[in-house]
């Protein structure tokens, strides 16, 4: 598995905490906060399309529009534009962020034609699939 550049993006801190631990300031655990780009809702699922019409190419910018807004509304467009990168394997977090990516490369893949999801299947992380998609 590719490591993430730049190392730590996630923002650990010296207690082991992270910046998107307790977003609400409550005890509650992670991926229960549904303000926490971690969380996942009991309707997430990798088979989950977040969109009607599948990137075929010549219709990326109307496409990445709407799944832009889809991400967005999930809460997992970190997982994809950059600022939430993937984090250290030794993060007491990495195993949210692991699902989580794997969850939001699972809702790409089934919004892209064929032909493109041969091009990008063995991508490991969710911002490096959409960096590629755009390139």
């Amino acid at each position: 598995m590719a490591r993430g550049r730049g190392g730590n993006r996630g923002g650990s801190t010296s207690n082991g905490g992270n910046r998107f631990a307790n977003l609400d300031g409550s005890n509650r655990p992670v991926s229960k906060d549904p303000n926490n780009p971690f969380h996942l809702s009991n309707n997430d699922h990798p088979g989950l399309n977040l969109v009607s019409h599948p990137l075929i190419g010549g219709n990326y910018n109307s496409w990445s529009r709407v799944i832009t807004m889809a991400l967005i509304a999930k809460n997992k467009l970190s997982f994809v534009d950059g600022t939430f990168f993937e984090i250290s394997l030794d993060d007491v977090l990495y195993a949210f962020w692991y699902r989580c990516n794997s969850m939001v490369m699972s809702w790409l893949l089934h919004v892209l034609s064929n032909e493109i999801v041969d091009s990008i299947m063995y991508i490991n992380n969710a911002v490096d699939v959409w960096n590629d998609l755009h390139d």
